[in-house]
């Protein structure tokens, strides 16, 4: 099973959306663990993600979260803003299967 990390600011409105990838992959018959958190909690969880999703209001950090995912060759994507503020999780979990392999 693949570990995909959701990151916004405080960690709430990531929270609904990786409820609605779980969903949508189950719907599908997909296996992956999606958990949201803030971005202050990356370093407790970046050695056991496959995945790093970003809340489109995160842009500014997209640079510094590459580099603290680098050393774990964790892959870092920002999620579109059309999916993430219309809670989209099949769209979301469409981009996760184009970036890792479910």
């Amino acid at each position: 099973m693949k570990n995909v990390l959701l990151v916004c600011g405080t960690g709430a409105s990531s929270g609904f959306m990786a409820k609605n990838i779980r969903k949508a992959a189950k719907d599908i018959g997909k296996e992956v663990s999606v958990k949201a958190r803030s971005d202050s909690e990356l370093d407790e969880y970046i050695e056991e993600i496959d995945l790093l999703l970003v809340g489109p209001h995160l842009k500014y950090m997209l640079d510094d979260l590459k580099k603290a995912a680098e050393p774990y060759n964790v892959p870092v994507q920002i999620i579109s803003e059309e999916a993430y503020g219309s809670l989209n999780g099949a769209a979301v979990l469409e981009q996760i299967e184009k970036i890792i392999e479910l």
